[in-house]
């Protein structure tokens, strides 16, 4: 049964999306069945691959309020494994709608749990933002990742997006768990940016990880092309910190069932 991550910080421009689409095509070409949810209304995550929102006949908005099976709004990606549930200009009212649906805070778990068993991962793109459909993708998932910009500023608004994760733990899904949190639009010649990963280190002890994402102008660009860093440039050192990352959570997720399995 998959693992549900994720990826959620409410400031935009942090690297978000970059972080959900290369995560989940390297998790694919690690040979895992990965499928990538945009719950983001902007979409950016489904343009990122290729995929024009304007044109999409049905998208996550038409599982999530109409109640249409998951299966049938999945697109298949250039990456061998990895699939995609799009998101459309629909989903911006998807927030208002919620509002006077039953079980509204579990809406996108219902339609994840259709699907789960035929994946190692679900990957969720979450909206830059603390309401409803952040709720739901909180609420559906086992766990968080929290992408972090090594910039100014990046520590502001944390406090209020771990409230908001306790909250959803305390009332919704106990079992809700901060995977780590993902250092991005890093820059090695930036004595503030050394200066940032100590702070976020001390923020979360032991939920750091390793693999830091470079700022990259190949990172920036592949989007614009509607590929990942992997079918755009795989050599680039984005690239490789996404592969390294990729290869980080699958490690993690094999020590935690060892401790199971014991």
């Amino acid at each position: 049964m998959a693992k549900i991550i994720s990826l959620v910080n409410q400031k935009g421009g942090v690297g978000k999306t970059t972080s959900a689409i290369n995560l989940a095509t390297y998790l694919a070409e690690a040979g895992k069945f990965v499928l990538l949810v945009d719950l983001d209304p902007q979409g950016n995550a489904s343009s990122g691959l290729g995929i024009d929102i304007r044109k999409v006949a049905k998208s996550l908005y038409h599982s999530l309020i109409l109640d249409e099976h998951p299966s049938k709004i999945i697109f298949k990606t250039e990456t061998l494994g990895h699939d995609l549930i799009p998101s459309s200009q629909d989903l911006a009212g998807a927030g208002i709608e919620l509002v006077h649906l039953d079980n509204r805070e579990f809406r996108l778990y219902n339609v994840l749990r259709e699907i789960r068993t035929n994946y190692d991962y679900i990957i969720i793109d979450s909206p830059p933002s603390l309401g409803l459909l952040t709720i739901n993708g909180l609420v559906a998932s086992d766990e968080i990742i929290i992408p972090v910009q090594t910039e100014y500023f990046a520590l502001e608004g944390l406090s209020q997006l771990l409230n908001t994760i306790n909250l959803v733990k305390e009332n919704l899904q106990p079992d809700l768990k901060i995977m780590g949190a993902l250092l991005t639009m890093y820059d090695k010649r930036n004595r503030l940016s050394r200066q940032v990963i100590r702070e976020v280190q001390d923020h979360f002890p032991g939920h750091v990880f390793d693999s830091i994402i470079p700022r990259s102008v190949r990172l920036a660009e592949a989007p614009g092309f509607g590929k990942s860093i992997l079918n755009f440039d795989a050599l680039s050192k984005g690239a490789r910190a996404y592969k390294n990352l990729a290869r980080e959570i699958i490690e993690l997720d094999k020590k935690e069932s060892k401790k199971f399995a014991v």
